[in-house]
């Protein structure tokens, strides 16, 4: 996977579990584990983003 690619699939997962975080958040009573789950695994793609933006 080239470059590109890879950060165009990393930004697509990250929109992708922005949209799961913002539909479990509007649940009535949200499930606070999938939350942080959802919220630690947009950290990571964030972190890599960003090691990948600075090479």
């Amino acid at each position: 996977m080239g470059y590109d690619a890879r950060i165009d699939s990393l930004t697509t997962k990250h929109q992708t579990l922005e949209h799961q975080l913002e539909q479990e958040s509007r649940r009535p009573i949200p499930d606070a584990a999938m939350v942080a789950t959802l919220k630690r695994q947009k950290l990571k793609i964030k972190d890599e983003l960003a090691r990948m933006s600075r090479h």
